[in-house]
């Protein structure tokens, strides 16, 4: 054997050395029980949130349609623009419109001086028959002249404001705030009223949220505020619901639950539920999905823990619980839901325990660790 040889032999039976040194150590061997981070649960009272999946969608939308007939003569807003209630976003060419009025106004000014001269003709009747000049036949007839004169300006007065009602309607504005989208007629092309499609605008804020809740949570939501717990979807300004979209992880956005349907839809065992929520950055897109959680639960004393601590055996759940002279041992729970970012424990933990949050790797049933102890937060 060569010195080289021999040199490379000895490295690396040291390193081999060294790496069971180290593993011994990590099993408790002759450097101590491993090390594992413990913590004791945290306990408090909290109100379970049941998630549910839906749709946002406007609360007014609006197709535009004219009210008159006519060629489009001008659009004045631009495709997908914010507009407010009353802008100007259609003009049907007015003058087919003018003319009409024009006409009617001129009739009912001409109405007006047959009405006049009527007027004055009775005044001159009533004098004579009062002081005995003139019959009453005559008295009767100019009387009667007076009224239908009344009548036929009425009748074109109503002409005229037809007239003008419909020169109005050559202009479409927005009946809302919102966004419009894009124009559906370009210029130049006839509109017929009340078919003709233009556009359409739909509200951005606030937007409704709308999802289906199952039959059996609609019962215990029900049950649950009737004994004075969960508040009802029905009460008078609804209650507080958090939302989001479904890239927003923690559910940001504040609403107020305050609709449920009249039925549960036969067909597929749901109820429809609407919520509302405020959309100041006009993310909340009409149609796009998003989650929302509602209260699922009276208020209670929960203990909640990490996810990571949770450990599984097939469909069994468990968690390490190290005794005070640090010997570890499993212990079944039972999880719920995830609460301020910990997992809520329905069964067996009564917060009480210290348990390993890390280093769980190094854990054996019976076995010995070195606890190094943390204090978890109230929120992750």
């Amino acid at each position: 054997m060569t010195i080289r040889n021999g040199l490379a032999m000895a490295l690396v039976g040291a390193a081999a050395m060294t790496l069971f040194v180290h593993e011994a150590s990590a099993q408790g061997g002759p450097g101590g029980p491993p090390p594992v981070t413990v913590a004791k649960p945290v306990v408090k009272e909290i109100v379970e949130q049941d998630e549910f999946t839906g749709r946002f969608d406007a609360i007014d939308s609006v197709d535009l349609r004219a009210r008159v007939s006519g060629y489009l003569e001008s659009v004045k807003f631009r495709d997908g623009q914010i507009v407010r209630e009353g802008d100007l976003l259609f003009v049907i060419d007015k003058r087919p419109y003018q003319a009409t009025f024009a006409r009617a106004t001129a009739a009912v000014n001409a109405a007006q001086t047959r009405v006049d001269f009527a007027k004055t003709d009775l005044d001159r009747y009533e004098r004579l028959a009062r002081s005995g000049s003139a019959p009453e036949r005559q008295l009767e007839q100019a009387r009667q002249t007076f009224q239908q004169a009344q009548a036929d300006i009425a009748g074109l007065r109503a002409e005229l404001e037809s007239a003008r009602l419909n020169l109005s309607f050559t202009e479409i504005r927005s009946p809302i705030n919102g966004r419009i989208g894009r124009k559906l007629v370009s210029e130049g092309n006839l509109v017929a009223a009340d078919q003709t499609l233009l556009g359409s605008v739909v509200s951005i804020d606030p937007v409704y949220f709308y999802f289906d809740i199952d039959e059996r949570s609609y019962i215990a939501y029900t049950r649950m505020a009737a004994a004075g717990g969960v508040p009802s979807g029905r009460q008078a300004g609804g209650f507080e619901v958090r939302g989001g979209l479904l890239d927003e992880r923690d559910l940001p956005r504040k609403g107020r639950m305050e609709f449920l349907d009249n039925r549960i839809d036969p067909a597929s065992g749901t109820m429809r539920a609407r919520a509302t929520f405020e959309n100041k950055d006009g993310l909340l897109t009409p149609g796009l999905f998003g989650r929302i959680a509602v209260p699922g639960s009276n208020p209670y004393k929960a203990v909640l823990i990490p996810d990571e601590a949770i450990q599984a055996d097939q469909d069994r759940r468990f968690v390490w619980v190290i005794a005070e002279d640090g010997t570890a041992s499993a212990k079944l729970v039972r999880p719920g839901p995830r609460i301020d970012g910990y997992r809520v424990v329905r069964n067996g933990l009564d917060g009480s325990e210290t348990i390993v949050i890390a280093g769980l790797q190094r854990v054996r049933p019976g076995g010995k660790v070195t606890p190094q102890r943390v204090d978890l937060p109230e929120k992750r």
